[in-house]
This record gives C-alpha cells, structure tokens and sequence, in this order.
C-alpha cells in the first residue's frame, strides 16, 4: 500500500519494547510498505510535553515515522500542528517487525536528533546505552547499533534524510 492508494487507511499500532517490556504503545496509519521499509503517521502519542531544551514534543505534533526491517534504526520527521518542520528523531533500535497490526521495535537507548535548518545535530541516551549492558549480553547488536548511529549522524551532517526517505 503506497500514500496515494485508493484502498482504505490501514491501522497500525506501534509497539516501542525497552529492555524486554513496552515503553509506548500508539495507533498510527501506514502510509507505505514496501516489504524492507515502512512508514506511519501518528500524532505526538506522549502524556503531556516532552521539552529536552533542544526542541518540544506536544499535543498537536504530527510524526511521519519510517521503519525499516533490514536497518538497526528508524526516523522520525517531526512537524508542529500547523505543519511546520521542526526536525528529525531518530532511534537506534533492532529491525522492526511488523505481525499483524502490531509493528513491534524494540529501542536500543541510543538516540539522534536533527533540527529542521540541520544546525543542531547531536547524539542523545549514549550515557544509557553504556548501561544497559547490552555490550556484554550482545555484542554483535551493541555493535550494530554503534554503526546504525554513526550511519545517521554521517547522513545528518552531510545534509539530512531527505534521499534516504523517498
């Protein structure tokens, strides 16, 4: 199902696992799924505001949120109610799965932000991953989710998501 089919808005909930339990639950609608890459629209599914001093997340914010099932992160494009872009979300997570109408991701503490005029990008939630201890019980993962960041930061910096999202 791409964005421009005729075929009804299909319902998704989105199920973020952390550390073997679910942090967030959120029906979001599917938007395109092409068998490796998914994409979803939800509005900000948090309770109340979230500031991190860098940018808000709050009642009215639209997320237009891409998933992939071969890449160790997904994307979040984050725009205010009135459709202005305020930047992108990216979190470092295992390849999501989708079984049924649950599109399950599991999230890996590592985070990236990207503002919207790409003058701010920073890592975020590192200090978290070191304690997670998921270098010592997977490193292969803790690995793969060391480049997933780096991939994303390199993107970020060279420009944004824009080529990665079409």
């Amino acid at each position: 199902m791409s964005a421009n089919s005729p075929e009804t808005a299909r319902t998704l909930d989105v199920v973020l696992v952390k550390a073997g339990r679910t942090k967030i639950r959120y029906a979001a609608e599917l938007l395109h799924d092409d068998g490796t890459r998914l994409a979803v629209r939800a509005p900000w599914a948090g309770n109340g505001v979230r500031d991190f001093g860098f940018v808000r997340f709050e009642a009215g914010d639209v997320f237009t949120e891409y998933y992939w099932r071969d890449r160790w992160y997904s994307v979040k494009e984050v725009r205010d109610g009135s459709g202005t872009l305020k930047g992108w979300y990216c979190d470092i997570t295992r390849p999501a799965v989708l079984t049924g109408t649950e599109l399950i991701v599991e999230d890996l503490d590592l985070d990236l932000w990207r503002s919207a005029d790409g003058s701010d990008v920073r890592r975020l939630d590192e200090d978290e991953f070191e304690e997670s201890g998921l270098a010592d019980r997977d490193p292969a993962a803790a690995s793969a989710a060391r480049a997933a960041l780096a991939e994303l930061e390199a993107r970020a910096l060279e420009g944004g998501f824009e080529a990665l999202l079409r």
